[in-house]
């Protein structure tokens, strides 16, 4: 032990003599006391190193709606590599706190727009123009985006905002202001499939939400080529709180995860 500590403390800690030291009574019960703080620091890291390769303990996480298409595959097998961790889902498409609200991580597309908050990208994706065929059989699929206006749109309010999602089309932006034969306004993407695949129109969406449909035959692209906007999924967590061994394993094993995004940097067909 220093002698500075025994000033620091104001207690003698040791007999010194010409010969030899030894602690005082008040000195041999500090150093059992600090010997016992130090025993528990080391079973609190063999603690934390097991947890690291066995977490535990609830893990709060907010997706998308859409999410589910995407995630659920990956959601299995991180519940399955993990079985001690309890996922509580919330999929939502509002604008959650994470900080306030003590969600723990969350999925979102699109910009940062929390600086307390830390982004990992997942993945890319396109939007696409797609109706049903049954639609274009009876009023025929727009060679321009100029024809759109002679067609029925199925148009995205997002919950949050309130705000129609313009369509990003090459030479040309369709907003709610845009009025074509027929509008029809939704604010969940689901039915804007659901209403797309039964000839209710065309509709502006991600790929991925409509890939099985358009394997399956139930949609068709519109226009090829001319959506110009990309995006991308991110998984966020707040910079402020610590990361626990369950967050971090879920952070590392979803961004490794092969979710089926297309590359957001993909240069799509050219638009006729």
């Amino acid at each position: 032990m220093s002698p500075g500590l025994s000033i620091k403390l104001g207690v003698r800690l040791f007999n010194r003599s010409t010969r030899n030291v030894s602690l005082t009574a008040e000195g041999a019960a500090f150093l059992t006391r600090c010997q016992s703080i130090l025993e528990q620091i080391q079973e609190a890291e063999s603690e934390l190193t097991s947890s690291l390769s066995q977490p535990t303990g609830k893990l709060r996480i907010s997706l998308p709606v859409i999410g589910y298409r995407l995630l659920l595959p990956a959601l299995t097998a991180f519940s399955r590599l993990y079985p001690q961790v309890e996922l509580d889902l919330d999929f939502s498409d509002r604008l959650v706190n994470l900080i306030d609200e003590g969600v723990d991580v969350a999925i979102r597309s699109g910009e940062l727009a929390d600086s307390r908050l830390i982004a990992r990208k997942l993945g890319g994706f396109r939007f696409v123009l797609c109706a049903s065929p049954a639609y274009l059989a009876e009023y025929g699929a727009p060679d321009s985006p100029a024809e759109l206006a002679a067609h029925k749109c199925i148009f995205f309010r997002f919950p949050a905002t309130g705000l129609i999602q313009p369509w990003e089309l090459r030479g040309m932006r369709l907003t709610g202001d845009f009025r074509s034969a027929a509008v029809m306004t939704v604010n969940n993407i689901e039915a804007a499939i659901r209403l797309s695949a039964a000839g209710m129109g065309i509709a502006y969406v991600p790929d991925f939400v409509v890939r099985e449909a358009m394997d399956e035959g139930q949609l068709q692209e519109v226009l090829p080529g001319c959506c110009i906007k990309d995006g991308y999924f991110s998984v966020l967590w707040p910079a402020s709180r610590y990361l626990s061994p369950r967050i971090r394993c879920f952070i590392d094993f979803i961004a490794a995860a092969e979710i089926p995004l297309s590359p957001a940097s993909a240069t799509p067909a050219p638009c006729v």
